[in-house]
């Protein structure tokens, strides 16, 4: 069965060597097809029942060898209200904990499932090797180097708040990890879009996909900048937005690197230096580390609504590959 037209206007951006279906990174797609994508997520927060089914019949993986609340939740309720079922794979259920390759577990997966989310602490490529081996789509919910979906989430979050989102003006504001480069990716493709990331030193986006985005931001006129201190940071700004500083299912090597975030933390008085500004914490939250309780549970806090929106997000992802899978 052929691909949807659907299907092959979001992937027409993808770098060349994003042949295999499904979901990895927000830079592969274009501007188009990620505003098409955030739309629907609101779509579809505002009305969950508005679609007709498209995952009926369908077999849907969920592989999560790392820890997760909100997103694993996110794609396995989300399977069951589009009409799919989720088979469900922790971190010790398949062969390759004994030693079968990425390879020859795509290629069996593939013969079973109409497409696979997954999660795991390992690089994007062995998500691709598992689409191009077993052919099923494959959106990635967490790699080391992006998260994909959080980012589609976090954009469906802002044009809820905001409505065209041309011209945000966004601090972020730690760790530069697979958040942030999701968010780079992103928000590159708004229309002058203003964002810094401000990260301790030594702790910034990888210089890769800084460079990647910010070749992007070149055609949509926005613009990503790094700072190492807050001092640095603009004081007018639309969105603050932090994560933990310890990233799920990673370690620091430096014993001391908390003494580099502490002047990060987000509190009550970087806010009210910012007046008018809304806050993004993709959860879960350390209150007292990357944040003040005041501020995540404050007024100004659209935390809680961007986790509801883990889940038509994600119902808005699976439309769009696994919807179009064979049956």
């Amino acid at each position: 069965m052929e691909r949807s037209s659907a299907q092959q206007e979001a992937t027409t951006g993808r770098q060349e060597h994003a042949t295999e279906p499904g979901l990895f990174s927000l830079g592969e797609l274009e501007p188009a097809a990620l505003r098409r994508l955030t739309e629907r997520s609101v779509e579809l927060f505002h009305d969950r029942r508005a679609h007709e089914y498209p995952l009926r019949g369908q077999a849907v993986g969920v592989l999560f060898t790392r820890t997760s609340t909100r997103t694993r939740t996110a794609f396995t309720v989300g399977t069951l209200r589009l009409g799919g079922s989720p088979v469900t794979y922790g971190p010790d259920d398949l062969q390759l904990n004994t030693g079968e390759s990425v390879g020859d577990t795509g290629r069996v997966l593939g013969a079973m499932l109409d497409a696979l989310v997954a999660r795991t602490a390992g690089p994007v490529a062995e998500l691709r090797q598992l689409a191009h081996a077993g052919g099923q789509p494959v959106i990635n919910a967490m790699s080391a180097e992006e998260h994909p979906t959080q980012g589609l989430c976090d954009l469906a979050t802002l044009t809820l708040a905001f409505g065209d989102l041309g011209g945000l003006r966004l601090l972020y504001v730690g760790e530069g990890n697979n958040t942030a480069v999701a968010l780079a990716h992103g928000l590159s493709a708004v229309p002058d879009a203003r964002v810094t990331f401000a990260v301790p030193a030594g702790y910034g986006l990888p210089p890769g996909e800084l460079a990647a985005a910010r070749r992007r931001a070149k055609a949509t006129g926005a613009r990503l900048d790094e700072v190492h201190a807050l001092t640095e940071a603009p004081a007018e700004v639309d969105v603050v937005y932090t994560t933990r500083w310890q990233t799920t299912g990673t370690s620091k090597p430096d014993p001391a690197w908390r003494e580099a975030f502490r002047p990060f933390h987000v509190g009550a008085a970087l806010m009210r230096s910012r007046p008018g500004a809304r806050f993004l914490h993709d959860l879960p939250a350390h209150r007292g580390d990357e944040v003040a309780g005041e501020v995540l549970d404050g007024p100004g806090s659209l935390a809680w609504t961007q986790a509801a929106m883990k889940l038509p997000s994600a119902m808005a992802v699976l439309e769009e590959w696994a919807g179009a899978a064979p049956g």
